[in-house]
């Protein structure tokens, strides 16, 4: 690496603008997967806190509520599968207009057993626990995610449902979480059935929630299989968020468009620097170094000025995040996602060097004689 380094340290301005494009790459890259995440994380946080590894819908349903309608019948099923723990959930959005004493609210409204496995982690949290835990029992009333707490609603406020017109009042705060991009509301399994399906909801609820040891997974796609249901992973389930396939595939493509670009960039600069050097690699080789000496030697330049421009770069972004956090922007930053995205920066500046690789071995030792610089 002498001559690399000697290069950077006598020709450092040569190399800025190459530099500067791999920091703004990486920079866009970072808050691009911040923003991914914030997303991912408004529409399927609430779910992903509930303690289930596998849903059941309606078939065809795709993972998501709204399509899906499963009843007591098919719950029953479930049910009666040795070792598995099932318990009906209703999933539905809805519209709330306060009394004028708070704001209103655009929920998702998620319906649940007083004896489910669910509650376990949707009763109150905070104050009005008592209270909370008897709406969820039957007693109609809200249990808010946490997060509406900060919005100034207050315990004992009310709420009337546009849709159907019932009012109910909030009886406590639990944990934070939403469901495509709205935050989650609890009440009980039959309040949700009333304010969704009217007087006469006939059994029936969206999904059915299941805890399914690995010794009974065949038993259970077998049930699904008779009751024309399927049964989806956790996992699976997120897919049915609203939006949530869509923006994390338009991320991860625009993700992929910067590394395509680093990498083009950093092609296009080492591809002009060897024109550049044509006379002092065909001097090295005339002296007795081989193809592979000037090449390791290129590539260990642009490893430098990539990593370096990378390191930059990501710490402008996780500055900028930190900065943007709290504020109405969904970010999450992720130390996995900005390592990740570091590497595939760096690797796709070391594979845009390669192009240089073929004209490196094609100079002779003879041009040095004759070739000038540019």
């Amino acid at each position: 690496m002498f001559i690399a380094l000697r290069d950077l340290r006598r020709s450092w301005s040569r190399f800025v603008l190459v530099g500067l494009v791999v920091v703004l790459v990486s920079l866009l890259t970072t808050v691009l997967g911040a923003l991914a995440n914030g997303l991912l994380k408004e529409g399927i946080s609430g779910v992903q806190a509930l303690p289930f590894d596998h849903m059941v819908f309606e078939h065809g349903a795709q993972a998501t509520f709204s399509r899906s309608t499963v009843n007591d019948e098919t719950l029953a099923a479930f049910q009666k599968i040795p070792g598995v723990s099932a318990t009906p959930l209703g999933v539905s959005f809805a519209n709330a207009k306060s009394d004028g004493k708070s704001p209103d609210l655009d929920i998702a409204l998620f319906g649940v057993a007083p004896d489910s496995f669910l509650v376990r982690q949707a009763d109150a949290g905070k104050a009005g626990r008592a209270d909370a835990e008897a709406s969820l029992a039957g007693k109609p009333g809200l249990v808010l995610s946490g997060e509406l707490a900060k919005k100034g609603i207050k315990i004992g406020d009310r709420y009337t449902f546009t849709a159907s017109g019932t009012t109910l009042p909030v009886l406590g705060f639990t944990f934070p979480g939403s469901y495509g991009h709205a935050p989650i509301a609890y009440t009980s399994i039959a309040t949700w059935q009333k304010l969704t399906y009217g007087s006469d909801p006939h059994g029936r609820f969206s999904a059915i929630a299941l805890q399914v040891p690995s010794s009974a997974r065949a038993a259970t796609e077998k049930v699904a299989a008779a009751t024309s249901t399927e049964v989806k992973t956790k996992s699976e389930t997120y897919a049915g968020s609203p939006g949530f396939t869509a923006e994390q595939s338009t991320m991860s493509l625009i993700r992929g468009f910067l590394i395509v670009i680093s990498a083009l960039v950093v092609g296009a600069f080492f591809t002009v620097l060897i024109v550049q050097r044509t006379r002092q690699v065909g001097l090295l080789k005339a002296m007795g170094a081989s193809s592979w000496y000037v090449i390791r030697d290129g590539l260990a330049q642009m490893l430098v000025i990539v990593t370096a421009a990378t390191v930059i770069g990501a710490a402008i972004g996780v500055g900028i995040i930190t900065a943007m956090s709290g504020g109405s922007a969904p970010v999450d930053l992720v130390p996995s996602t900005v390592i990740s995205g570091m590497v595939l920066l760096i690797l796709a500046g070391v594979v845009g060097s390669l192009v240089t690789l073929k004209r490196i071995a094609g100079i002779e030792p003879a041009i040095a004689l004759g070739a000038s610089d540019s």
